[in-house]
Order: structure tokens, then C-alpha cells, then sequence
């Protein structure tokens, strides 16, 4: 297994901004993962928000397809790989705008927000204003959850709107008092997921905080309850299902850890008694020091293509629980090796897979694995 780092040439412009709190980061050529222990990376290695902002742009580069207008705007979706054969796949689509959401509340750059829109303005028009034909529950909630996001950037109510009613709608149908509560994962009610119920409660909260309704607040809080009695471990696993039969059917994965620890940072505030903090604070160790290789990088999941962009949804969470809840001295040396890592293996058109060990191959990269490298780029930046 080669471990030299490769600096190859970039075709996309740099943009430089100042650094922040961050340092620059330093030369790749000490940072093998050979000579870096999980508990000894240098505090400085993390790649400057300059190239989390480039990184962003690179995926654009690649992946954005603008193709029409839409009113008074534009419409755009991204492309599922570099040979342009087809779009994203819905809730692929809409994890890969939540990407971008997170670069632009970085970088705070015209361009980004403009993409923004216009690939939401993509998504109404590919699948309407209610997807209620979509009959995975979990895919309705991840699209309901990126327009609440876009929503508080822009303040459009059409976000809001897509957000509310979607949400609204999967509450409808998929949440019962079978199994003591949760969601159902599809329409078919066979298994009840965490890939639905921990970005619902994200969604709720977030949902909370925009129209002041407190019943939203209520449901996260409900939706919260019922994963800590069915799906969290106190190792600080988070199971990814529960079957009608009351049987855990599926493991843990950095996207059900991940969600869970969004959700127990938003509730948090609102519910210090239940401490939902201290859960996912046993989350994040367990993600840290059980998933992770022995030199501290997150797990590459190739098992399905699902599971390719995991580590992008793991990041935008994780690093946003560390941002609130002060845990720099904790996770930053861990997540900021993540961050060089994947940003030191880039290819030639800056794109990073999921294999943060070795270089990522010029000729093949798939759109949606390519998200996890640019979240925890810009994921590290919120600290």
C-alpha cells in the first residue's frame, strides 16, 4: 500500500481568503498516515479555508449542470459521475445541496449561493412541490431537511413551504405507536430506520426555529425518545434499524451516528435535563475510536453505492456538535486529520473519494461518494 502523498496540479482558481483561527496546513509530504498515531496529529493539519472553498468549486467543476430557466431564475442538478450519464439520484441530490449549503456557511461566496438556488430550483422541477409519490420515507425527510437549511440562507417560504408540508406528510404516514413510536422507513411500515427518524428530528428542530410552532419541537423530541430506546447503545452505537417484529435488522453506520448526534445537539438546549449531550458525546467516541482505523480515518463504506457519501453526513453533524458544544480540545486534531488526509489524496481535477489513504484514481469518481472529502473540508472550518 503506497503511502507517499501526491500534490497534484488543480485546474480549478483558488481563491484566498484569510485563514481564521486555522493555520495553513503543512506539508503534506510529513503527513503519511505511517508516521501519524490517532492521538498524536499535529494541530495545524488541517488544509486552509482557501482550499475547502477550492475543493467545493472542483466538485462544481465537475458535477453542476445548469439547464434551463425557472421563472425570473435558473435550474440546475448535479450529475451522479464524471462521464454526465444521468442525474443524482433524489436524496443523493439533495445531500449533495446540503454540501454546498455547507461551503457557503463557510465561505459566504455569491457563486455558491447562487448554486444553491438554482439546484433547488432543480428539484421542484424534477420531482414537484410534494413527494408524496416517493414511497421512501427517509428520502422525502433528507430533501425536507436540505430546503429548511436553504431556507435559512435565503429566507424564501417556498423553502420553507417544501420543507413544512413534506415534512408534514411523512408524519402523516409514517409515524405510529407500533414498536412504541418512530417512523417507518417506506410506505410498505416493515422496518423503522434511523436514516428517517435522526434526520427528522434535524428537520423538526430546524423547522421549530423557523415558524415558532412548538408542536415540531415536540416531534423531534419524540422521534429523539424513541431512537434512545430502540436504537442507541450504550457503547454509543446507533443501530440503523428496527424490523416490525421488534428485531434489530441493521448496524451502525457514520450517517446513523452522525444524525443522531445532530439531533441530540439541537435538543439539547432546549432540554438540558435529558442530556442528550452526554449520548452524543458516547456516539462520538465510538465513531472515533471503533469505526476508525488505527491512524484515526473515518471507515471507507463501498458496500452499496448508498453508502459511498455516509462520511459527508457523519461530518456536517459531527463538526457542527463540536462548534456548539465547545469540544475543540476533544475532536479537532481527529477531524482536522480527516480533513488533510482526504484533501491530500485529491486527483488531478481535485476531487476526493472515499479511500483517504491513497490517491483518488483520475478516471473514475463517483459524484455522491465525492461529497464526504469537500463536507469535512468545510465541516472543520465551523470550529
Amino acid at each position: 500500500m503506497k503511502k507517499t502523498i501526491v500534490q497534484p496540479a488543480i485546474v480549478c482558481t483558488v481563491l484566498l481568503f484569510s485563514a481564521c483561527a486555522k493555520k495553513e496546513v503543512i506539508a503534506p509530504e510529513k503527513l503519511s498516515a505511517k508516521s501519524v498515531t490517532k492521538n498524536a496529529v499535529a494541530a495545524s493539519a488541517v488544509p486552509a479555508r482557501s482550499e475547502a472553498l477550492l475543493a467545493m468549486q472542483c466538485y462544481n467543476n465537475a458535477f453542476y449542470h445548469q439547464y434551463g430557466t425557472y421563472g425570473p431564475s435558473y435550474k440546475a442538478y448535479y450529475y451522479s459521475d464524471i462521464t454526465h450519464s444521468g442525474r443524482m439520484d433524489f436524496w443523493k441530490q439533495a445531500e449533495a445541496i446540503e454540501t454546498i449549503i455547507d461551503a457557503y456557511t463557510i465561505n459566504n461566496d455569491t457563486d455558491l449561493r447562487n448554486k444553491m438556488v438554482y439546484l433547488y430550483n432543480g428539484m421542484r422541477d424534477a420531482y414537484g412541490l410534494l413527494w408524496s409519490s416517493n414511497s421512501f420515507n427517509d428520502d422525502v425527510i433528507w430533501g425536507a431537511l436540505m430546503c429548511i437549511r436553504a431556507f435559512q440562507i435565503t429566507n424564501d417560504g417556498g423553502m420553507k413551504d417544501m420543507a413544512k408540508n413534506n415534512f408534514d406528510m411523512v408524519w402523516s404516514r409514517a409515524w405510529d405507536t407500533s414498536l412504541g413510536g418512530g417512523l417507518w422507513w417506506t410506505t410498505d411500515k416493515t422496518t423503522k430506520n434511523a436514516c428517517v427518524n435522526a434526520p427528522a428530528a434535524i428537520c423538526a428542530m430546524y423547522l421549530y426555529q423557523a415558524t415558532g410552532d412548538a408542536g415540531y419541537r415536540d416531534k423531534a423530541k419524540m422521534i429523539l425518545d424513541w431512537m434512545i430506546s430502540k436504537l442507541y447503545v450504550s457503547t454509543g452505537e446507533v443501530k440503523g434499524a428496527i424490523n416490525a417484529a421488534g428485531t434489530i435488522t441493521e448496524g451502525t453506520r457514520t450517517y446513523t451516528q452522525g444524525t443522531f448526534i445532530g439531533a441530540c445537539d439541537l435538543l439539547n438546549s432546549y432540554y438540558p435535563s435529558n442530556n442528550y449531550s452526554a449520548l452524543a458525546l458516547k456516539v462520538m467516541d465510538y465513531t472515533k475510536n471503533s469505526m476508525c482505523n488505527a491512524q484515526g480515518l473515518l471507515p471507507d463504506e463501498y458496500d452499496t453505492e448508498d453508502c459511498q457519501g455516509f462520511k459527508a453526513i457523519f461530518a456536517r453533524w459531527a463538526c457542527r456538535f463540536v462548534h456548539d458544544q465547545g469540544l475543540q480540545a476533544s475532536y479537532a486534531t481527529w477531524l482536522n486529520y480527516n480533513a488533510t488526509q482526504a484533501w491530500a489524496y485529491r486527483n488531478s481535477s481535485g476531487l476526493m473519494w472515499g479511500q483517504w489513504w491513497h490517491r483518488t484514481p483520475d478516471n473514475y469518481v463517483n459524484s455522491f461518494e465525492t461529497t464526504c472529502g469537500v463536507a469535512i473540508m468545510n465541516g472543520v472550518w465551523l470550529f
